[in-house]
């Protein structure tokens, strides 16, 4: 029976167990041909009307409310799906004014699930366009959640976004922290080896390889790699892969890394993933430009394929890590001022949020000035890209950033600052020269 016709019989039961009229019901508010449609089905009601009829009727607001709800419910299950599509094709600002909508409506009528639904697909639109503070505050209202049993998403999917997003933000700390507490909670309860569970070990993997802790991170990668196998859900294989790529990648060790990268690649395109292989076209780029001797013009063409599916289907983050590699094959093809211009599109997506892959392309844009003879232009930008580096945590990425810093103060002629930024390089490596303090401490008493 449709809702609006159960609301019907519901009020006239009512009615007629109180031995009350359609017009004895109506009162003043309503008139009786009024009351008469809403008993045949043909009318759907406000809640404040719904609400003084319940007085008169001496029954529970909530018996005659949640017939309403039942057809506001699938409502809002539809504009859900509309809004999912709007998400999965390329058009977050359209979704993102959906789920707000849809969100509204569930929190007014009391309909806890269809908030929390719309509130993933917000956090998710957010960080599609690159709104990632914003996103991380709906990420961690929906584990909040969670300890109030209100929440229907997948608290372990809302950790790997969150986990995903601290990661693009440069918070190493915070995500690892999050990602190892969920990991915790997993192993307590036997229950790692699930799509979920290696999809968040690898999701772990990346954050201790971006922060230089490529001991754990490579740790971790064989173990997602071998759990993953053994659930034999492709997805998941390919996850580890992917993230077990990015360990050797880090580590140096770019043929292994591009045969890692190769196999995910090979398993993500059996499936219709757009943007995952996009990401993975533009991760596999990345390693080409590595290898010895480089290969930019395959890079290239990669890029350009993912280039063009993340422009339909993939975030501002997404195009962001494009444009950074397209400067890198750019410098290494010996067109610096092609490689400005990517660099510059590229921080120009990424906005003031992305401490971390800011860095990196701001790196890139450093060694184009640099190769083009501005030297002084890229000393200024690759100080910046040192301190965006020491905000995430990135000990081992900012050893490097200093240590080309001081390549290029060395070519300038600034020996002096040269020798500081070589020393904070050793210091993010975990040098310490307790010789050099002695020294200091006896100039000092001299």
């Amino acid at each position: 029976m449709p809702a609006v016709h159960q609301l019907g019989s519901r009020i006239r039961e009512l009615r007629r167990r109180l031995g009350l009229s359609q017009a004895e019901l109506s009162g003043e508010e309503l008139s009786p041909s009024y009351v008469s449609l809403l008993e045949a089905g043909k009318r759907t009601p406000s809640e404040d009307v719904l609400r003084g009829l319940a007085r008169k009727l001496n029954c529970e607001p909530e018996y005659l409310l949640e017939c309403l709800h039942d057809d506001l419910g699938a409502d809002l299950e539809l504009e859900l799906k509309f809004a999912e599509l709007s998400i999965a094709s390329g058009q977050p600002q359209a979704a993102l004014e959906a789920f707000e909508a849809v969100g509204r409506r569930a929190a007014e009528a009391g309909l806890p699930r269809h908030d929390a639904l719309a509130q993933w697909g917000v956090a998710r639109a957010l960080e599609s366009l690159g709104r990632l503070e914003e996103s991380v505050r709906k990420y961690e209202w929906l584990l909040r959640l969670r300890s109030a049993d209100r929440g229907k998403v997948s608290s372990l999917a809302v950790v790997v976004a969150l986990c995903r997003c601290l990661r693009e933000l440069g918070d190493l700390g915070r995500g690892i922290e999050t990602a190892e507490k969920a990991l915790a909670e997993l192993r307590e309860l036997k229950i790692i080896t699930t799509t979920e569970g290696i999809e968040l070990m690898s999701t772990l993997v990346g954050l201790y390889a971006e922060r230089g802790d490529l001991h754990t991170a490579e740790y971790l990668a064989q173990e997602a790699i071998e759990k993953a196998s053994g659930l034999g859900d492709r997805q998941a294989v390919g996850a580890a892969y992917w993230n077990a790529g990015l360990v050797a990648h880090r580590n140096g060790h770019p043929e292994e890394a591009a045969a890692l990268v190769e196999r995910a690649l090979a398993i993500y395109a059996e499936g219709d993933n757009e943007r995952a292989i996009a990401r993975l076209q533009t991760a596999y780029a990345s390693v080409l430009l590595n290898l010895v001797p480089p290969r930019p013009d395959v890079a290239r063409q990669l890029l350009g394929q993912a280039r063009t599916a993340l422009e339909d289907v993939g975030g501002v983050v997404d195009l962001a890590y494009v444009f950074t590699n397209l400067a890198n094959s750019d410098l290494q093809l010996g067109d610096f001022e092609a490689a400005i211009t990517h660099a510059n599109a590229g921080l120009e997506r990424l906005g003031s949020e992305h401490r971390l892959q800011t860095a990196r392309t701001l790196l890139v844009l450093a060694s184009a000035y640099l190769r083009r003879g501005d030297l002084a232009e890229a000393k200024r930008i690759q100080e910046t890209a040192a301190v965006h580096l020491e905000a995430s945590q990135a000990s081992r990425q900012s050893a490097f950033a200093w240590a080309e810093l001081a390549d290029t103060l060395t070519a300038t002629g600034d020996t002096e600052r040269a020798l500081w930024a070589y020393r904070q390089s050793l210091m993010r490596l975990g040098h310490r020269n307790a010789l050099g303090v002695d020294r200091a401490a006896e100039q000092t008493r001299r």
